[in-house]
């Protein structure tokens, strides 16, 4: 086995579910939102949409997932779910994420996975939280107005966390 293998943001995000500029501003219109990317993507069933979103949102009721500085993180391991997949939305108003430090929350990460991989959904969250802990990377994908853009900041920041 020995080294583990390094996870990459553009093997989590799906490009096509990447929402610039959140139509919503608060937590459970962004999740469906989201939700409803990922779907439009052929990612995700619509069926399980109402399945997903309720698990997404009773995991916000047990702790929020705005975890300060203006990012959030909404994340669930379902039986429905066949493949780990993440969206990622943007606001440049702000969205009211309930967050643990009370402020508005700016880019959103919303990660799905199966519930029998726990170990690759957490290997999956340290990789995003890596990248989240860095303030030029939260700048960066702040100030992204396209899809492009933010795509952009995924790769560039994949290449700094390789050295390439």
């Amino acid at each position: 086995m020995g080294k583990a293998t390094f996870m990459k943001l553009q093997d989590i995000v799906c490009e096509q579910a990447i929402s610039a500029n959140l139509e919503h501003d608060e937590r459970d219109g962004v999740i469906g939102e989201l939700v409803d990317a990922l779907i439009g993507a052929g990612r995700l069933q619509a069926a399980d949409r109402e399945t997903v979103i309720e698990a997404l949102l009773g995991r916000e009721r047990r702790g929020s997932t705005g975890f300060g500085k203006g990012v959030a993180v909404p994340h669930v391991k379902h039986d429905c779910i066949s493949e780990m997949v993440a969206a990622i939305g943007t606001s440049d108003r702000g969205i009211d994420f309930n967050s643990l430090d009370k402020e508005p929350v700016y880019t959103a990460f919303l990660l799905l996975s199966p519930a029998d991989h726990p170990e690759e959904h957490l290997q999956a969250m340290e990789t995003i939280f890596k990248n989240l802990g860095q303030e030029r990377f939260r700048q960066f994908l702040r100030q992204a107005g396209s899809v492009e853009e933010v795509w952009t900041v995924l790769v560039d920041a994949d290449e700094q966390q390789l050295g390439v």
